[in-house]
């Protein structure tokens, strides 16, 4: 019989999404099973983290989902990737239990981390390490909401969110592009979306294992939402702007086949069948 693994040590932290963090992490070893893009990057330094792991969301355009790496570097944070084919995105049991480095930054590097390591073991080293957190806060993140397009009266409005954390009350009824990953946090249906918009849009995050990246979609098929990802390599992830720009879709739920969702579709063409398809049902959402 297989031991069970030690019970981690309390300077190592495990979550489903580096969007939800209290004040307590601060000086500790985040497991987070976000993408390892820009944003998320940002919130682990602001976070004042020891060191953080993401998932690589299978790298995807421009290297977005390790994007991070890099940028903490400059502040002395060690920091790594998982690849998406060893653990799914969205669930950070899965990343501490299966978890496969697949990237390091030069800090991670300095501290032993290596590609090939387990996800656990990256951490553990982590959480020996002299660097107990940034000593400043990391430069303001620019806004991540942009209005994509302004809905003509009686239509809905199009939002860009870079991550689907942002998303308002308001936008229930409006279509969402967000540069969040399409798994759901957890395998927990609830945190598919906040709202019920009458569209969303996700990156793929390279889909991974057990299809993690797109299980969203079938969790708001249930309540009636068309939802869609756009390929990981056609779309920088965290990047809603990219994700209207250049994104290409790759999964379709029910409802958004139903509109006339097709792979490789451009997700501005996406947008104007929603909004024709509720215009043919006399404005209903559903």
């Amino acid at each position: 019989m297989k031991a069970e693994p030690k019970p981690l040590p309390p300077a190592v932290l495990v979550a489903d999404s580096i969007t939800k963090l209290g004040e307590e992490v601060a000086g500790r070893v985040l497991v987070a099973a976000s993408h390892g893009g820009l944003y998320p990057g940002y919130l682990a330094a602001a976070a004042r983290l020891r060191g953080v792991i993401f998932n690589d969301a299978g790298i995807g355009l421009d290297e977005a989902g390790v994007a991070s790496l890099a940028r903490l570097d400059d502040l002395a944070m060690p920091a790594a990737t998982v690849g998406n084919f060893s653990a799914r995105i969205g669930n950070g049991a899965d990343m501490i239990a299966h978890g496969v480095v697949s990237r390091v930054n030069r800090t991670a590097d300095a501290l032993g981390c290596r590609p090939g390591d387990t996800c656990r073991a990256c951490a553990l080293r982590m959480a020996a390490s002299p660097f107990s957190g940034p000593a400043e806060s990391p430069p303001p993140y620019e806004e991540a909401r942009t209005l994509l397009r302004q809905g003509a009266p009686g239509e809905p409005s199009i939002w860009g969110l870079d991550s689907a954390s942002l998303v308002r009350p308001e936008d229930a009824g409006q279509i969402v592009v967000t540069g969040s990953h399409g798994g759901l946090l957890g395998d927990r249906p609830e945190t598919a979306l906040r709202v019920d918009a009458l569209a969303a849009v996700f990156n793929d995050a390279g889909i991974g294992i057990d299809r993690a990246g797109i299980s969203r979609l079938r969790a708001l098929n249930e309540r009636g939402i068309a939802a869609v990802t756009v390929a990981a390599e056609s779309a920088r992830i965290g990047d809603a702007r990219s994700a209207w720009a250049t994104g290409r879709i790759s999964a379709a739920n029910e409802m958004a086949l139903r509109v006339g969702a097709y792979s490789s579709m451009g997700i501005p063409e996406f947008a104007d069948l929603v909004i024709r398809y509720r215009q043919q049902r006399g404005g209903a959402q559903r």
